[in-house]
């Protein structure tokens, strides 16, 4: 169909003629009431946001020489932000000749992965750099 003829067609109807594919040969064009297209488009964008969940990234700082009842009590802070579907940044700080112990942050490490392998899946496996020890926990998915 012409463009006149559909620009007719869509005026004697009261809708707007809108182009769908401007780089088609030859252009594609729809008629429609555009007010309402894009209050729809803006409707659907707003449900998307209110459906997905931002992921955050929380972090909990361990010693390599912790107290048991204090590394239950950041265990179970670890397990909350899982369940709650955030990531964690579980970092292990040496201070003075705690470096020289890394082994010892190594092997809390990997108990905390084994006290949360339920609930928890590693994303990044423990890197050392300096008098930082980082590991990234992600929650385990529900299938």
């Amino acid at each position: 169909m012409r463009f006149d003829e559909a620009l007719k067609k869509a005026e004697d109807n009261g809708l707007d003629l809108v182009e769908v594919a401007g780089t088609a040969d030859p252009p594609v064009c729809r008629i429609m009431d555009y007010g309402k297209h894009v209050y729809q488009q803006s409707k659907r964008q707003r449900d998307a946001r209110k459906n997905q969940h931002i992921i955050r990234i929380k972090e909990v700082k361990f010693h390599p020489n912790i107290d048991q009842h204090d590394y239950e009590t950041k265990r179970a802070r670890v397990v909350a932000f899982l369940s709650k579907g955030d990531k964690v940044k579980v970092s292990m700080y040496f201070r003075g000749r705690e470096v020289a112990h890394s082994d010892l942050g190594m092997k809390l490490m990997q108990r905390l992965v084994a006290d949360t392998q339920d609930v928890a899946t590693v994303d990044v496996t423990p890197r050392s750099t300096g008098r930082l020890m980082v590991m990234m926990l992600s929650a385990r998915s529900k299938k």
